[in-house]
This record gives C-alpha cells, sequence and structure tokens, in this order.
C-alpha cells in the first residue's frame, strides 16, 4: 500500500513500506530537468547533479563516500529531462545516517570552485562519450528536430559552452527558483517506521523557497523536421520518431502495449522482420517517451551503410502493414503478458519501487498500486490498439535523423519508400 502526506512545511513524501525486506530506498525528488533551462544554462540541472556529490559544509566528497560505505549502503543520482532524483539505498537500521547524508548533500553543498572546473571537465568527457557513441548520440539529435523549439528539444548534458560559463552564483539561482517545496517529493520503500520517516524530514527543507514560478512554455504547432549528420563510422543509425502520448493519457498503457508489439521485444515485428528474416541490422527496436505535455514513439536501426535504404523501406514495410491489417489477438495477449512482466520485475528491488512511486508522484501528482496497473493492462481493447495504430503509423507524419559516413536524403528516402 502506499502512503502519501503532506508535511507541515509543504513537503509532500510518498512511501510503500514493504515488511519482508531488510533495506529501503530513499529519494529526493525534484521537478527541475533540462525542460527547465533557458539557452544560457543548458545543461546545469545535471551538472548541479554532479556537484552535490562534491562536498558539504559538514563533509568533503570522499567523507560522503565514506560515510555510505560505512553503513554499507548505495548512493547515486540521475537528471531527466523533467527532474532530477538523488536517492540511496541502505539496510533498514541505518535509515537514519542515510537519510543524514542525503540531506546534507541537497541542503549543504558548498559548490567549491575548484571542484566545479574539476567537474566541469568530467562532464565535457560525458559530452565527447555521448558524441562517440552513434547510438547515443542520434536520440539526442531526434528530440532536436521532433520537439523543435520546443523544451524537450534541448540536451540534458547542455553544451561546453554553457557549462564553461556557469558559476556558483548562477547555481545558487537556479537551486532558488527550481528547488522550491512544492517541487520536491520525497519517495520511500522498503522496511521502514513511517512515522520515523516523516520525523527524518519534517522541517528539514524550511530553508527553500516555498513555490515555484509558473513556466508556461508553449508547445509550437509539430511538423516534420530531417537532419543527416555524416560522421566518419562503421555502420548507419536510422531514428524516426512521431508525436505520442503524455504521460496522463488514458491511452498510455495502449501505447505501451503497441510498442512491444511493434519493437519492443526479440519477437516483435521490426525485430523478426530487420533482423531475423532480413538479416539487415544486429540492433533495431521502437520505444515509447512520454512526459507531462508531450510524449514520442521511436524507431531505432543501426545498418551497413549499403543496407540504409532498404532498412528504412523494411520500417515503412511494416508501419503500412499495422495501419492495413492492425495487430492479433495473439499479439495483444502476448505483449500484454511480456509488459506485465516487465512492470513486476521492475518492482522486485526497493530502488524499483522508490523510483516508481517517486517519479508518479512529483509529475502526475499521484501513484497507482501495482494492481491497478496489471488491471489497466489487461483492460487494453483491440479498439485500442487500433486508435493508437492509426497514430504511429502515418508515414508523413515522422522526423528522422541519419547519421552516416555519406550524406543521404532521409526525407526522401523515407516518403518514397
Amino acid at each position: 500500500m502506499i502512503n502519501s502526506r503532506k508535511l507541515d512545511c509543504g513537503l509532500r513524501i510518498a512511501m510503500e513500506k514493504i515488511p519482508y525486506v531488510q533495506s529501503v530506498a530513499v529519494g529526493i525528488w525534484a521537478k527541475a530537468g533540462s525542460v527547465d533551462e533557458t539557452d544560457d544554462i543548458l545543461g546545469i540541472s545535471h551538472y548541479i547533479e554532479h556537484m552535490l556529490f562534491k562536498g558539504t559544509e559538514r563533509r568533503s566528497a570522499k567523507q560522503i563516500a565514506e560515510d555510505i560505505d560505512r553503513i554499507g549502503g548505495q548512493i547515486n543520482a540521475f537528471t531527466s529531462k523533467e527532474s532530477t532524483c538523488y536517492y540511496v539505498k541502505s539496510l533498514s537500521s541505518n535509515l537514519e545516517q542515510a537519510a543524514d547524508v542525503l540531506l546534507d548533500m541537497f541542503l549543504n553543498s558548498t559548490f567549491d570552485e575548484t571542484e566545479m572546473e574539476k567537474e566541469k571537465r568530467v562532464v565535457y568527457e560525458e559530452i565527447n562519450m555521448v558524441e562517440d557513441s552513434p547510438e547515443d548520440d542520434i536520440h539526442d539529435q531526434l528530440y532536436e528536430v521532433l520537439f523543435k523549439g520546443a523544451p524537450l528539444s534541448t540536451p540534458i548534458l547542455g553544451t561546453k559552452k554553457t557549462i564553461k560559463g556557469f558559476t556558483r552564483d548562477k547555481i545558487r539561482e537556479y537551486i532558488q527558483n527550481e528547488y522550491t517545496r512544492d517541487n520536491i517529493v520525497v519517495a520511500v520503500a522498503g522496511n521502514f517506521d513511517e512515522e520515523e520517516v516523516c520525523s527524518l524530514f519534517e522541517g528539514k527543507l524550511k530553508a527553500l523557497n516555498a513555490e515555484k514560478s509558473p513556466k508556461n512554455a508553449e508547445i509550437p504547432v509539430y511538423a516534420p523536421h530531417f537532419k543527416v549528420k555524416t560522421k566518419d563510422i562503421e555502420q548507419t543509425h536510422i531514428c524516426l520518431g512521431t508525436k505520442g502520448l503524455r504521460m496522463d493519457d488514458e491511452q498510455f498503457y495502449t501505447m505501451s502495449l503497441l510498442n512491444n508489439i511493434m519493437g519492443g521485444s526479440m519477437s516483435s515485428r521490426l525485430f523478426q522482420n530487420i533482423r531475423e528474416e532480413k538479416g539487415m541490422a544486429y540492433s533495431v527496436y521502437s520505444y515509447a517517451s512520454s512526459y507531462t505535455k508531450d510524449g514520442y514513439f521511436g524507431i531505432y536501426a543501426g545498418v551497413s551503410h549499403d543496407m540504409t535504404e532498404k532498412a528504412i523501406g523494411a520500417i515503412v514495410e511494416e508501419l503500412e502493414l499495422l495501419r492495413k491489417n492492425g495487430v492479433t489477438a495473439e499479439e495483444l495477449s502476448t505483449a500484454k503478458e511480456q509488459l506485465k512482466g516487465s512492470y513486476i520485475f521492475s518492482l522486485e528491488s526497493v530502488s524499483g519501487r522508490m523510483a516508481s512511486i517517486g517519479k508518479n508522484t512529483l509529475l502526475l501528482g499521484r501513484t497507482r498500486t501495482a494492481e491497478e496497473v496489471i488491471g489497466m493492462i489487461n483492460a487494453v481493447t483491440m479498439e485500442d490498439i487500433h486508435e493508437i495504430a492509426a497514430k504511429i503509423s502515418q508515414i508523413d507524419q515522422y522526423s528522422g535523423v541519419l547519421l552516416s559516413k555519406e550524406k543521404k536524403d532521409l526525407k526522401k528516402i523515407l516518403l518514397n519508400s
């Protein structure tokens, strides 16, 4: 059972007690990600995530690591398009010490200028790593063309130019504006005492501003865009995408099921046709990503340079078959079992459960039990699938990115396939 409370200081806390385990995961979630950044501070959400590990008024970076190791815990963080999460996992008996380290980092980081310069170099290398990995790079490029002119188009890591300009004042200003009490959720999952957890966090974040100023970024009218990037690489990488569903859309699980059928598993249509039958690609898959205000359905394939046109043709072929013939009852039944399995597997750790309740409480203002999610998956009908299939099978509504050593006209190839 998930218990959500609002503490006296205005902080939301979502808790799921699992009495049969001996561990607990605690996450502090801030609704601050790359969508909240202006052009001059791109990447600052992610950079702050790094800097919170670099020392506080009480602890050096080494002491943070040592204090967590001393209690047998694990500590980490991640930044996404719409949120940043700092979390720790520990034995239930060490919850108080784990929460103390987490809160110290979150509230008392010093942002030492020497550490800031070192960490800028670390993030530069992270950017280099993405650029050296075509499969990672192409997904960033797809966001740029698919959400052109909208906040989702910007990269989470930012750019070397913007990162170079980060100062302590800019960091503190961003935290003051974005890390507000109404914009933060504490998520806890595992074996713990609920009253103890609430007492650990009650009043601790009072120094933060109470409310975040509203942002009303308009979503531009969608039109397909294309980008071709030439690079001396061994494979051509193809990424196509079309608008999908928001997180709160009532057909969210319908999209998830259709994605599974199209390219979400080894038995999926794209995998079986393009890899198994035609032998065109080692890696080919589809995916559905949803956000609070937008979403998309994407298809990726990595192929030899001489197979580019044929692979795109095979993708178009599968989308046309979906448009004309829909899916079978057997495919839907299999997809339901696969999705339920994946969902349940993700909840078999306290960290997975913490992430699920934290993200949903922060971004949607609610969270569902496992029973509710399974029920919603089971409730999807063939008619629901056909409605979403009509949406994602319109070839002329796809944007695309091509990374290859050869310059090609991606738009022409796609529309003429």
